[in-house]
């Protein structure tokens, strides 16, 4: 039996940027990315805080460093510049899996900085 389960969580992000006129998707700092091994096309779950909205979506790399999260074409209904999000992806394993699974969870300033765990 598998089951789905949180593989990685980006929370608290700050919106900075929302362009209609893209194809879609959610534009992210390569950099937080790699924080927790999300990948270019991935998709993940979209969770507004501010107003509620969920939604799915894809990744596109962002510049390196510039802390940017930008929600493109549809999404960019979904919210609006300085919205706080979490952005979720998944993974399915097997009950042997669980025993040492953890998912890498990291905590963003309102910069979009990585917050030291505490």
């Amino acid at each position: 039996m598998f089951r789905s389960m949180l593989r990685a969580k980006l929370h608290m992000a700050k919106v900075t940027e929302a362009n209609i006129a893209y194809t879609g998707s959610l534009t992210v700092d390569e950099d937080l990315m790699d924080l927790v091994g999300m990948v270019t096309y991935e998709k993940v779950l979209i969770s507004n805080i501010t107003n509620g909205e969920r939604f799915e979506t894809y990744l596109i790399p962002g510049k390196r460093g510039s802390g940017e999260i930008c929600l493109n074409g549809a999404a960019a209904r979904k919210g609006v510049v300085g919205d706080r999000i979490i952005i979720f992806s998944f993974c399915w394993l097997t009950e042997s899996e669980l025993k040492d699974f953890q998912p890498k969870i990291v905590f963003l300033s309102s910069d979009n900085e990585p917050l030291p765990r505490g």
